[in-house]
């Protein structure tokens, strides 16, 4: 069992040295502040969870919560999925939609010379 990084003999080890470190005097008051923090965590957590179901109303009962985990959706698995999807063909009328979608020339418009780009120095 591995909590962050933290085996269960490292965190004998962290009470042993939190026991000897703190006292036998003040260990039982700081058991006890360290309860009542976690019931006040897991009540919030729960005054969180229920005021969300009364803001949605039943429809957060039917929402699959493991469905939207994020640790479930693994990059390379999204690319690979994409990969192994069939490539959709253009459609039929492909050329004409390209053909409507170019760039239009009007042939009566002078064209640029040929060189370097003039620049003008004065203008802003």
């Amino acid at each position: 069992m591995s909590l962050a990084g933290i085996t269960l003999d490292k965190l004998v080890i962290i009470a042993l040295l939190a026991a000897f470190l703190i006292g036998p005097e003040r260990l039982p008051v700081l058991a006890e502040k360290l309860g009542s923090l976690v019931r006040g965590l897991r009540d919030l957590a729960g005054g969180a969870k229920e005021r969300m179901r009364e803001e949605i109303g039943p429809e957060f009962d039917e929402v699959d919560w493991q469905k939207l985990d994020p640790r479930q959706y693994d990059p390379r698995r999204i690319v690979m999925d994409a990969l192994k999807e069939p490539a959709a063909a253009p459609p039929e009328d492909f050329a004409s939609a390209a053909a409507k979608a170019s760039v239009a020339t009007v042939p009566g418009l002078p064209q640029r010379q040929r060189g370097p780009m003039r620049f003008d120095d004065e203008a802003t």
